[in-house]
């Protein structure tokens, strides 16, 4: 049994100055008040108000460069869509042409490879011939409208153009013969057409 304190005695004292203890329920904290894990102060202060105008231009900065980024986008994909308009104008040009040629009269049979030459008689009837103005000299007997290459995919290439038509083939046949000596490759070898 507990001897029992004596007014001012020093058990008293150490009393007084421990934290009151219950064995019946949790300790009770005498520490200052300014400790806590959630200042009271902070839970019930409001803001800045200048925070919200900035969230608020933020807001609308992320927008306007979102605005913009998809217009350029779209700039970039009408550009393209406007060449490929212009491809396909000139795509339909040519098999027109390709088929008239074809349709020509013509006294030979037509290999590719050969160039042929386009004349025009007086009743207005076309026709194909692989006798070139200059082989006519001046007894050419019909107008003469222009010469064509016959080409293996039997296209025409206007004689003009068949230089160009003929190199860009030549690239192509050093690509495909490059590819085809090359080990299998995962990505697109274009060595050598510089």
């Amino acid at each position: 049994v507990a001897a029992a304190a004596v007014p001012g005695s020093a058990a008293v004292q150490n009393q007084a100055s421990a934290p009151a203890q219950c064995h019946c329920g949790p300790t009770v904290s005498t520490e200052p008040a300014s400790l806590g894990l959630v200042s009271p102060y902070r839970a019930r202060r409001l803001g800045n108000p200048e925070d919200l105008v900035e969230l608020a231009q933020q807001v609308q900065k992320a927008d306007e460069f979102i605005r913009a980024n998809a217009t350029n986008k779209l700039i970039v994909i009408a550009e393209q869509i406007r060449h490929l308009q212009t491809q396909a104008r000139k795509v339909l040009e040519e098999a027109q042409r390709d088929a008239e040629l074809h349709h020509v009269a013509c006294n030979v049979v037509k290999k590719p490879g050969n160039i042929y030459y386009l004349y025009k008689r007086e009743n207005g009837q076309q026709y194909l011939s692989i006798l070139s103005p200059k082989e006519w000299g001046k007894s050419c007997p019909h107008d003469f409208l222009g010469a064509y290459k016959l080409q293996h995919d039997l296209s025409w290439t206007p004689y003009d153009n068949i230089g160009k038509q003929d190199a860009e083939i030549s690239i192509m046949d050093k690509l495909l013969s490059q590819q085809m000596a090359l080990p299998q490759c995962t990505e697109p070898n274009f060595q050598g057409l510089t």
